[in-house]
């Protein structure tokens, strides 16, 4: 199925609205089609023709927005590249690529460029690689169809506005940050895109233009550190990247922010569930050993096992209200004197102690029980607390198998750069 290229609808319907203020400019829809013609055909210029794919290794600026477009209108294959990573790392990833942009587009522009004004929903769009919190990153091929089911899916649960501004302090190497900026397009609203996440400058924007955010929790319990109080233009600020802690949340709510936790992953385009229910047209269940299966038009293609579901990996539990919980992932599950332990339900009442800032558990080798239970903490800013303070404070909100026999403190989780907790960082 074809339809109209959604930049070029966004630029005929809307061409004055503001498609993207970045830390280097504004640009209206109309400014950013042209930018994305252009980028397009220097890219024809280099060689690069439609299906061929086109690595971008640049930073959250107007140069990003203009050269992911410009492939789009091109028929070419968008491939984020993180810039965190090292040559070899980049190598890996971008070995089938036409071309790696590394800078801003310049020099010549073919004019007679092959651009389309259409997309097949069929056809790939952007080449994503997985976060690789338990294996390395993966490259999954998200098709038009997918971005289009997710950008529709998303618009159900939240709503769309013609004023909304959604800020965007996410990696556009991963399909957190990369999905704010192409939904916003098929919406024709605006993106406010940071470079990098800043607790103070992103309040201020909250506090006085953002109608959405996308965060992960470490990212919203540094905004309210930063003193973020009753935004009166956001209208939600979406969490997602691992499960929340009550207390966080809870938190949130004090500050006059609505949270809506948010469950998705690369394979599916971002979104799987929001508020708790899946997306519009998106189908979950709970299979074997608690796993979370899913199945619908966001899945990419090439994601989809024999049975036709994508197997993510994760455990969760639904509810007589097809409302999904997520308990963690398969392999994080500690078993204890025979006992199973999940690694988020310790973390929760961790994290629900005033001095207690962010908690991490894992299982490691024990030659009595199999597994001891192992718990990281970050303490909060001038909070103060002792081992065994926390352990009794365990004791009295979890069963006795569940709670730290070993608590250690650290000043920092190791996390991905979608803010993924990287728990098999902590067993080494």
């Amino acid at each position: 199925m074809l339809v109209e290229s959604w930049l070029r609808r966004a630029a005929r319907t809307h061409p004055d609205r503001i498609a993207l203020r970045a830390d280097d400019g504004v640009l209206t829809y109309a400014g950013l089609h042209d930018a994305a013609t252009l980028a397009a055909q220097r890219l024809s210029a280099l060689g690069v023709r439609p299906g061929d794919q086109v690595g971008i290794a640049l930073p959250a600026r107007r140069a990003f927005a203009e050269t992911l477009h410009g492939c789009l209108l091109l028929g070419a294959i968008a491939v984020p590249v993180d810039l965190r990573q090292r040559a070899a790392e980049r190598s890996a990833r971008t070995g089938g690529c036409a071309t790696v942009v590394g800078e801003p587009l310049d020099g010549l522009a073919d004019a007679s460029a092959p651009l389309t004004g259409t997309h097949d929903l069929a056809a790939a769009a952007i080449v994503v690689h997985t976060s690789g919190t338990t294996s390395g990153p993966r490259p999954v091929a998200l098709t038009y169809g997918n971005w289009l089911w997710s950008a529709l899916g998303s618009a159900v649960a939240l709503g769309v506005r013609d004023d909304d501004a959604w800020l965007c302090a996410l990696p556009l190497s991963h399909v957190g940050g990369l999905s704010i900026l192409v939904r916003s397009t098929i919406y024709a609203t605006t993106v406010v895109l940071h470079e990098r996440f800043d607790a103070d400058a992103a309040a201020d924007e909250i506090a006085t233009r953002a109608t959405l955010v996308s965060v992960v929790p470490t990212t919203l319990a540094r905004l309210l550190d930063a003193g973020l109080r009753h935004p009166p233009r956001l209208r939600a600020a979406l969490v997602g990247g691992a499960p929340v802690a009550q207390a966080l949340l809870q938190r949130a709510a004090g500050a006059g922010l609505r949270t809506v936790s948010t469950y998705g992953l690369t394979e599916a385009c971002s979104q799987v569930t929001t508020g708790g229910p899946a997306l519009f047209c998106t189908r979950v269940r709970v299979g074997a050993r608690r796993e979370i299966l899913v199945q619908g038009p966001t899945v990419a293609p090439g994601s989809l096992s024999a049975d036709g579901w994508l197997h993510t990996g994760d455990e969760g539990a639904l509810d007589a209200d097809r409302t999904l919980t997520v308990t963690g992932r398969a392999g994080d599950t500690i078993i204890s004197g025979g006992e199973n332990v999940a690694p988020v339900e310790v973390e929760a009442v961790l994290e629900s102690h005033p001095a207690v800032a962010e908690a991490a558990v894992y299982g490691l080798p024990d030659p009595a029980w199999g597994e001891r239970v192992v718990a990281a903490i970050v303490l909060r800013g001038g909070g103060s607390a002792t081992e065994e303070e926390l352990r009794g404070y365990c004791r009295v909100r979890l069963a006795g198998y569940k709670v730290p026999r070993v608590i250690r403190f650290i000043h920092e989780l190791p996390r991905t750069v979608s803010g993924k907790l990287m728990r098999r960082s902590l067993e080494e």
